[in-house]
């Protein structure tokens, strides 16, 4: 033993990092089979190899700098999977959820630390913002379990910025008590530099990141960029007096419509974090826990327990609180204790600030007893928050699986791949396109010529096509097949593989004298009765920023009503953009119902509009970053009108060739009760 111990603990970095690999590899499938969550055994891996458990290992500076990027992924990818439909039109919600996560903790805390604990009400007021702080580390179980668009998540998460800024600001305004030369004016000073940095983030990053997408289309450059508007988020904002969690977090919302959720890149960012970073940082966090020091003193062990049974049940009377005053179901109100209730970046951050404020008698303002209890309280928050946030998820998906709606048809989309630089563009609006009961995606192209050369081609491009969809997790099944024509090949394809929707580039016109669809997309459009989507791509997909609409009159009397109106509610929660929808009234009273109850997230403005003759003032609302897409109508449908579908090509030539276009032909079939309003009118 004696032998062993003397390499202990290991210094150096390779046998470092291997032994931190080991620990993320097994440490989680270990405590999952003792129905511990994988973070929490993580945090309790960090406890037995750090300087306070058996020293395997020393807390270098590795861990600080892995540590910090992990605790910035968690904020970031927080923000950047939050749903900001929702929370849009939960703002509200959001802020007052965040003021009594945060109120009622800095209340009740600082009564129970000055009355019961008998310390100062400075040091009092300190403590109780430790309590009211809180680290999103159960948000990767939501992910897993994929309740990020949930409401009460939601709240969680908008919420969080409110708490933890308010949180660094008490901790900023006590710091600033104490340094020399600190008057009246630094605190607005201070509060005046985060509102102009905040401000100069909002405006600059998006605009920055959609204009270096537009440029570059290498997912692995793409990443580093995004990693590097996050660092700098972050490091301006410690520039400015607060910590640079609230600076990833804020990153995080404003390239939040920038990285959809379904797109390769965002797959990179949480394959990365998840993979290394984050538990990185929950092992560090494990090994800066001293028990000894908590366990040490009577006293010591006091503080401790009373500090964490307040913070608990602080945290808990405003989850109960936010749960009955948002109206949200009882598991909900669970999930946001489970998510409100870690503590980790900002306690550290303000145990370190208060055990380093000497008051004028010479002593620290946390003395000991703080401190270790600090540690406890991080101890036992990281390990309830995870526990309790697993629980409530798996209750909830559990229930949502018995009261999901089993009528829910399955769509598989297949996309017409050719060579042109059209497909990679084809593919990702295929990602933003998918619903949530979507089949395994199928891409197929289509030969009319054996010849080596194309073949080659076409492989070259269905292996690229399917490597973007691998990219964002999406399984795919990729065929070539050789045809008297393209039509008639992708006609067999769409038979064989039962898709139900069929999307291809819109053509590009050679000469004036061209057909401003084609060949291709009329003869489609007639030899197939399921929805064909046509599109041109002009900017990446996911640089939009809003989407037109446009919709034929008795639209919603058609079969296909419900088929294309659930793939652009698809398109827009992907994209988290805002639609404005022109349609006749009683169309736009039936989609507005009809996404009220399927889709309740999508954010839009339903426009009365009757000149389908003349798409000028809808040209007028359209920017470089928007898209339009048409709703078009098969003959015989109750929508088709002759004079809108004759100037067609007309209008979209004259006002949209510089704008990302989509058309959809409806499926011309559909399930018996639309057939029978499609025979009543007609």
């Amino acid at each position: 033993m004696a032998e062993i111990l003397q390499y202990l603990p290991i210094i150096n970095p390779t046998w470092n990092f291997l032994v931190v690999l080991i620990l993320i590899l097994f440490a989680p499938m270990l405590f999952e089979r003792l129905r511990i969550p994988s973070i929490v055994g993580l945090i309790l891996a960090g406890i037995l190899v750090g300087p306070y458990g058996f020293h395997i290992l020393e807390r270098d500076t590795s861990f600080e700098l892995f540590g910090k990027v992990g605790l910035y992924y968690i904020m970031f990818l927080a923000s950047l999977e939050m749903n900001l439909q929702s929370v849009r039109k939960d703002r509200a919600a959001a802020l007052g959820f965040g003021l009594l996560t945060f109120g009622i903790p800095m209340l009740v805390g600082t009564l129970a630390n000055w009355s019961l604990l008998g310390y100062g009400l400075v040091a009092a007021v300190l403590m109780a913002a430790m309590y009211a702080s809180h680290t999103l580390l159960a948000y990767p179980i939501v992910m897993r379990f994929g309740l990020t668009q949930r409401r009460s998540v939601n709240l969680a998460v908008g919420g969080t910025i409110v708490a933890d800024t308010l949180t660094l600001l008490v901790l900023a305004v006590i710091g600033g008590m104490f340094k020399e030369g600190v008057h009246g004016p630094y605190w607005l000073w201070l509060v005046l530099k985060v509102i102009a940095l905040g401000i100069v983030i909002v405006i600059t990053f998006p605009r920055l990141c959609r204009w270096f997408f537009r440029k570059v289309d290498d997912g692995v450059v793409q990443y580093i960029f995004v990693l590097l508007l996050v660092f700098l988020g972050a490091g301006l904002m410690e520039t400015v007096g607060m910590e640079g969690i609230l600076g990833a977090f804020l990153v995080g919302i404003v390239l939040n419509r920038t990285i959809p959720a379904s797109s390769p890149l965002m797959s990179h960012i949480e394959f990365v974090g998840n993979a290394l970073f984050i538990p990185y940082f929950l092992i560090g966090v494990g090994m800066i826990i001293n028990l000894r020091v908590i366990f040490g003193s009577l006293h010591g062990f006091g503080v401790a327990l009373g500090m964490v049974v307040i913070a608990t049940f602080c945290k808990w009377l405003a989850a109960r609180t936010g749960q009955a005053v948002f109206h949200l179901r009882r598991a909900d109100g669970h999930l946001l204790f489970g998510l409100t209730g870690a503590r980790a970046a900002a306690t550290l951050a303000i145990m370190l600030v208060g055990s380093r404020i000497l008051l004028p008698d010479g002593t620290p303002l946390f003395d000991d007893a703080v401190v270790g209890g600090t540690m406890l309280l991080i101890l036992v928050s990281c390990i309830i928050s995870p526990m309790h946030t697993d629980r409530a998820a798996r209750h909830i998906m559990l229930t949502t699986a018995a009261q999901a709606d089993d009528v829910e048809q399955s769509r598989r989309l297949l996309v017409g791949i050719d060579t042109s630089e059209q497909s990679p563009a084809l593919v990702h609006a295929a990602l933003m396109l998918a619903t949530p009961h979507e089949s395994p995606m199928s891409l197929v192209s289509v030969m009319t010529d054996d010849s080596p050369e194309l073949r080659q081609e076409v492989q070259k491009a269905l292996t690229r096509a399917a490597r973007i969809a691998a990219e964002a997790d999406v399984e795919v099944h990729t065929q070539s097949r050789l045809s008297v024509n393209r039509v008639t090949g992708l006609t067999y394809s769409v038979k064989e593989l039962d898709a139900t929707d069929i999307l291809i580039s819109l053509h590009r016109k050679q000469r004036i004298s061209e057909n401003f669809y084609g060949r291709f997309a009329p003869d489609l459009i007639a030899a197939t009765s399921q929805q064909v989507i046509i599109y041109r791509s002009l900017i990446p997909i996911n640089t939009l920023r809003r989407i037109h609409l446009v919709v034929p009159r008795r639209a919603e009397l058609e079969p296909g009503f419900h088929q294309w109106a659930d793939r652009i509610a698809a398109l827009s929660l992907h994209l988290a953009v805002p639609m404005d929808i022109y349609s006749g009234h009683d169309t736009l009273v039936a989609l507005r119902e009809y996404w009220k109850n399927t889709h309740k997230e999508i954010y839009a403005d339903y426009i009365n509009y009757s000149s389908f003759e003349d798409f000028q003032p809808i040209a007028t609302a359209t920017r470089q970053d928007h898209m339009v897409i048409i709703i078009a109508a098969r003959p015989g449908m109750p929508s088709h009108e002759a004079a809108y579908l004759t100037r067609l090509p007309e209008q979209l030539e004259r006002y949209f060739s510089s704008r990302n276009l989509m058309l959809i032909y409806p499926s011309s079939f559909g399930d018996a009760e639309s057939r029978q309003k499609v025979m009543a009118i007609t």
